[in-house]
């Protein structure tokens, strides 16, 4: 039962990774790239920010960074080399049928993906706090763009990003429940109106102009 669950994984990667387009190579490089989301953070900052008090604004930072971390440690310093499931761009059995994009093969395991864990985790953590529709198809449209560049990559099978996406999706909630609690009492008013949401839409307005510029970069490049 496990090897045909490991062979439906492989079929499902190898049906999802790479392609002959340049562009899609491209915006796959583009958006796996962390530093192309820095202007996102930056706006994410700037949101929980604006107009509330530093005591809010420490607990949101705060979780945040623990959600982070929660995520990724988990991914990268326990399961990866605990499991050492090699990545499908490191397995020497999938050298002549996994497709390589700019000769990007990530780190030697993948088991299971921090990006897939840290994306989902902000993502189900904000979507908590801010409570707006439009917001939580935005972000969480932003984790499966990260999910898919990985699996386009090869730099992970699609077991590993859905694991990601269970363990993420369990540290934002807990997180947010951790939050709730510091506000409570360190900072006790109404807690689902502490941030305007009317403000959110600034936030949807930067993921489709990060989309934006990535497509943009990468008809530039191809």
């Amino acid at each position: 039962m496990f090897e045909k669950l490991l062979n439906i994984d492989t079929q499902l990667t190898l049906l999802l990774n790479g392609s002959e387009s340049t562009v899609l190579d491209w915006f796959a490089l583009t958006a796996t790239a962390t530093s192309t989301w820095l202007p996102l953070a930056v706006l994410l900052l700037y949101v929980v920010i604006r107009g509330n008090k530093w005591q809010n604004v420490l607990i949101v930072i705060l979780s945040i960074a623990l959600a982070i971390t929660l995520a990724d440690q988990l991914a990268s310093g326990v399961c990866k080399p605990l499991v050492a499931r090699l990545r499908p761009s490191q397995d020497p059995l999938l050298s002549g049928v996994i497709d390589i994009v700019g000769d990007y093969r990530g780190g030697r395991y993948g088991f299971f993906s921090s990006h897939a864990a840290n994306t989902c985790a902000v993502a189900t953590f904000l979507s908590l706090l801010f409570r707006n529709k439009g917001l939580t198809i935005a972000l969480y449209s932003w984790t499966l763009l990260n999910c898919w560049t990985r699996v386009y990559l090869g730099v992970h099978y699609v077991g590993d990003l859905l694991v990601g996406l269970l363990w993420g999706t369990i540290v934002g909630i807990l997180v947010y429940k951790l939050a709730v609690k510091c506000f409570n009492k360190f900072a006790p008013q109404d807690f689902v109106n502490i941030y305007n949401r009317q403000r959110s839409h600034l936030l949807v307005e930067g993921v489709l102009l990060t989309y934006l510029a990535i497509t943009i970069i990468a008809f530039v490049k191809a």
